[in-house]
């Protein structure tokens, strides 16, 4: 104790130091005497003036607009509604020399306007702007705030009237009194944390983390001297804050040891390009957060922004060209990261690979071409599970890095590591890295630092772990705050090490232990969230309509150039596939946004495949000879024999090369259908289905091995109870699968199709409490399935509807077609990481298969598959009600298939065959010509399937993707329809990285199980 401080009477000495609950209150109670001194001075501003609502305007025309003079306590609304508000006001005299800041509350988001430019956000919880930073004293100001009639997230806690003018003054800022603050406050809430509760702060977590106890000795020379620092010093008198900030000093002199955590932290503001509001809004989001990070910049010189989504970046471009000028100056200063390489955030389960590659190709060239630079880490923190074949696409797109967050929610197992080596299905592997705070918001408060230490779950292997912070999900970012406090914490003892460091530095440093870290395998499944592969169907139809409308459009586009023909562009193309990645974003495709999303996202999609459809036709026909007859267009890399219906519905058997038109033929396979009281009998030469007149399907045989596909009758429609206990929209929680009950009542039935060629029976019937089904069942003439083809009125809530199938197979694992490639995951519980995946995603089928026999489910536009022991099934609708009360209600169409088959799916050509049941012929009128009539590309064996063919994004040549999709070794070969120059390995960026040996037309490549590979193609 200092001799100066000690007291006379020697009962104060005894007791002093000795209450620490008393003392901590005494320390919080200070600390906020000393924030009240930050801005000791304040006064009303002279006038403000509205005018609005608006639409979503830009600030030239918000000048143009009529204001009306208002008062504090003007209200404002409805939600969604802009105003603008025109502020003047004037400087005191006697503020000379002192930074002038507004503080505003709108009780909503807002955005400064100051001299012309965007300032700064203003939100709830961010109320504070500088103005001025050395005032003349006694001038004028004239500044505007635009005021947007939502919060961070979506409405005002649910109040449309909670919008109001609140707060608008003037405050002089004093910076020694927020320095005593902050010196005080830190080592304040460290004290705090001596002795912290076992703890776990992810939604959902299954683990919890002890974090050890502050040093005796130190925390009780902090609980001591702060103290002191109460009885010398007084907020209201300036003359007592030199000796009290001389012991807080003392106190921020104390380091760590040698060996300490390392943490390497960034800010962020992570930003949902749409959730709890429209897409437009995510533009003035942008604005406000990118606007903020930069003025914080500019106070701030060591601190630095990690900002993901070239899509935000490029509104901003668009709408704001001189706060993204202000942005390019900051990275150029090496202070704004630009990371992620992607268009936006795209979920991570539903878009098929070819989309997550074009996510990559368009968010790649749009930072190099911006920014001069590619970036290394794909920065996806907040998507609900990440494919097994997203290391290798990272790699080919030049990404070697992953970051990611949401495995920290995970229900049932909590994840081994935070940093790892992930290695993908072909063997591709990433250096990958999930933050240990639990959190891409990082609040930077020292408790919260604490614990990032104390989790991280590698702290053997390496020092090294990153921490995001700054306000996010609505956007907001950094505050000042969180920068104060970081500055003194940098390395206080109890306290992690902390360095503010680029993405790429932290990764170069975790880099140094990789030897030592472990490896994962395969997909990173979120136990969480599983209600996203179904909610909101319509979306996902749209989207598949829009990858199947797109890649049709592509193939045809490369087919005309190939052959000198005039054809769009590849920015033409570009723009409607930006539209897609767009509406692909982790919170619109899997169903997890508010209704205004929804209503434009259906608008836009069905405009990108109506587009899809008028080029593809209008190219097609430029490559055909006037005619009468329909002719049919095979846009898939594989041959395929099928019955199929032309535009005016004629039943035809087509055959078609790979990528080239066919033909319809004659045939001799035939449908027969029989019925009796009992229900009908569809067969062809490979399946004789039994089905009774309630449209279940008594019997299914596989005619070439005489065996029965169904253990008990199969197209079961099932009814759940779907209540999730928290996030609806994303949730179906377990205790639902116990709620399943048998659709019942009154079924009609008829026969529709006896036609030779196809057999087809229709049954309608009602569901659940008001919706409606109406489904045809059928077999077409050497078909290997049975198809139901189904329309639902679905007007249920908080309901899930499921078909099951019980097959007559057991295996331990079922496999789900994944992006370019499979996953097997369980069909029991033996751990809680089996229990875990009682709902998974998937492409387009699912397989349960014996050695010798097996049973294929094949799906179009539904992702949420089960399989629990022998019973295959598909999630069809749900009802959610939060946040889009109207969830799914409406008229929904869907196909899904049932396709026994002898040997498991690789033998049986699954991938293959739910490729071709899922891409229907396109058909044009017409004859085809030469180009049409030889497929542009064939590739053997089966296994190595064309997924892709482009024209190449520079104008030179084509691009062609494709897969090995058995995951087995495969020698390729390639025969081209036309003469090429060279053939060379490219990558998703489309880079020439070596050439391939030609012969003639044709190429030869080995490929690695599940390997994906991308050519470039130069023609003669």
């Amino acid at each position: 104790m200092d001799e100066t401080d000690r007291d006379d009477n020697p009962a104060v000495g005894r007791i002093r130091g000795r209450y620490p609950r008393y003392t901590r209150g005494r320390l919080e109670a200070f600390a906020q005497r000393l924030q009240d001194r930050i801005h000791p001075d304040r006064v009303p501003v002279t006038s403000l003036a509205l005018a609005g609502p608006t639409g979503r305007i830009s600030l030239s025309e918000a000048l143009e607009l009529d204001y009306r003079p208002v008062s504090l306590g003007e209200t404002l609304g409805p939600l969604w509604a802009t105003y603008w508000v025109r502020v003047v006001a004037e400087v005191p005299a006697a503020w000379a020399g002192s930074r002038v800041e507004l503080c505003w509350d709108s009780r909503s988001e807002a955005l400064l306007w100051l001299d012309g430019r965007s300032q700064q956000g203003l939100n709830p919880g961010r109320h504070i702007a500088p103005l001025i930073q050395s005032a003349r004293g006694g001038e004028t100001l004239t500044f505007h705030v635009e005021v947007a009639c939502n919060g961070l997230f979506g409405a005002f806690n649910g109040d449309p009237q909670g919008y109001a003018l609140a707060a608008c003054e003037l405050r002089r800022f004093d910076p020694d009194a927020l320095a005593f603050y902050f010196d005080f406050d830190v080592l304040r809430q460290l004290e705090a944390d001596r002795d912290p509760a076992t703890k776990s702060r992810s939604y959902g977590a299954v683990g919890e983390t002890v974090q050890p106890a502050l040093d005796r000795t130190w925390a009780g020379r902090l609980l001591h001297d702060l103290n002191r620092v109460c009885n010398i010093a007084d907020p209201d008198d300036r003359a007592t804050w030199p000796a009290a900030r001389a012991i807080l000093s003392s106190l921020l002199a104390a380091r760590n040891g040698t060996i300490a955590h390392e943490m390497s932290a960034i800010g962020h503001a992570h930003l949902d390009t749409a959730w709890l509001w429209p897409l437009d809004e995510t533009r003035r989001k942008a604005q406000r957060s990118f606007s903020t990070a930069v003025a914080l910049m500019d106070r701030y010189p060591a601190f630095k922004f990690a900002c993901s989504q070239a899509y935000q970046y490029a509104v901003i471009e668009q709408h704001d060209p001189d706060l993204f000028a202000r942005i390019r100056a900051k990275v150029a200063a090496g202070q704004w990261i630009p990371v992620g390489g992607s268009w936006i955030e795209p979920d991570c389960n539903l878009p098929w690979g070819e989309s997550i590659c074009r996510q990559f190709l368009y968010g790649q060239r749009y930072f190099e071409r911006t920014f001069g630079q590619r970036s290394t880490v794909f920065w996806n923190p907040d998507v609900f599970g990440y494919d097994g074949q997203l290391p290798q696409l990272m790699r080919s797109a030049g990404m070697s890095r992953f970051l990611t967050q949401k495995l920290s929610w995970n229900r049932f197992t909590s994840p081994p590591h935070h940093s790892f080596h992930w290695r993908g299905h072909d063997g591709s592997t990433v250096l990958a890295h999930f933050p240990p705070a639990d959190t891409y918001n990082g609040s930077a408060q020292v408790a919260e630092l604490r614990y990032h230490a104390a989790n991280y779950k590698d702290a053997d292997r390496s020092p090294d772990a990153l921490y995001l912070f700054g306000y996010g999900d609505g956007g907001g970012g950094a505050d000042e705050t969180m920068l104060e406090t970081l500055a003194r914490a940098q390395d206080l003892q109890g306290l992690p090490r902390i360095g503010i460091r680029n993405v790429d530095e932290f990764f170069d440093r975790l880099a140094m232990s990789a030897a030592d870290l472990a490896t994962i395998e395969g997909e990173l499944y979120l136990e969480y969230h599983r209600g996203t592969y179904t909610t909101q169907g319509e979306i996902k139809r749209l989207n598949r309509a829009c990858e199947a409308g797109l890649q049709a459009l592509e193939f045809v586009t490369t087919l005309a150039r190939a052959w000198r023909q005039e054809a769009p562009s590849a920015g033409e193309i570009e723009s409607l596939w930006r539209t897609l990645l767009t509406n692909q974003f982790h919170d619109i495709i899997p169903g997890s946004s508010i209704r205004e999303v929804y209503e434009r996202a259906e608008v836009e999609l069905a405009a990108v495949e109506e587009e899809a459809r008028r080029r593809t036709q209008a190219l097609l026909a430029v490559l055909c000879d006037p005619g009468t007859d329909w002719t049919p267009i095979n846009t898939l890399g594989s041959s395929r024999a099928e019955i199929a219906a032309d535009p005016d519905g004629g039943l035809h058997c087509v055959v078609a090369a790979p990528l080239a038109a066919g033909t319809t033929t004659a045939t001799d396979e035939r449908v027969s259908i029989s019925s009796g009281p009992g229900g009908f009998v569809l067969s062809n030469a490979q399946l004789e289905a039994r089905i009774d007149r309630n449209g279940l399907v008594q019997s299914l045989i596989h005619l070439p091995t005489g065996r029965e596909t169904l253990a008990s009758p199969g197209a079961r429609f099932v009814l759940l109870d779907d209540r999730p206990l928290q996030f609806e929209a994303w949730d179906i929680d377990p205790f639902a699968l116990e709620t399943a009950r048998d659709v019942t009542g009154e079924v009609s039935c008829e026969v529709v199709s006896d036609a030779g060629l196809r057999g087809a029976l229709r049954f309608e019937r009602a569901l659940g409490k008001a919706s409606r089904l109406s489904q045809v069942i059928r077999l077409d003439a050497g078909a290997h399935h049975l198809e139901f083809e189904t329309e639902i009125d679905w007007q249920e809530r908080k309901t899930a509807l499921k078909v099951m199938f019980p097959v007559a197979c057991r295996a331990p694992h079922a496999t789900y077609e994944t992006m370019f490639g499979a996953t097997e995951r369980p069909t029991h519980a033996n751990t809680d990481a089996d229990a875990a995946k009682y709902e998974v995603p998937g492409h387009r089928w699912s397989d349960l298969s014996e050695p010798d026999f097996g049973v294929s489910l094949f799906s179009d536009v539904r992702h949420g598959y089960s399989t629990f022991g022998s019973q295959l099934a598909l999630t069809l609708l749900r009802g959610p009600e939060s946040p889009d009360p109207k969830a799914d209600l409406g008229r929904h169409r869907m196909r899904y298939a049932i396709y026994p088959h002898a040997g498991d799916w690789r033998s049986a050509d699954s991938v293959g065959r739910a490729l071709r049941f899922s891409r229907p012929l396109l058909w044009v009128k017409g004859r085809p010509r030469d180009p049409l009539k030889r497929s542009l590309l064939t590739a053997s064996p089966s296994n190595v399937v064309v997924d892709t063919l482009k024209p190449a994004e520079d104008g030179e040549g084509w691009v062609v993707r494709l897969y090995e999709s058995a995951g087995i070794r495969a020698g390729a070969l390639l025969d081209f329809g036309v003469d090429v120059a060279s053939v060379w390995m490219s990558n998703t960026l489309e880079d020439r990285i070596h050439a391939l040996p030609t012969q003639g037309r044709t190429c030869r490549l080995s490929l690695r199980p599940f390997q994906i590979a991308t050519l470039r193609i130069f023609q003669e």
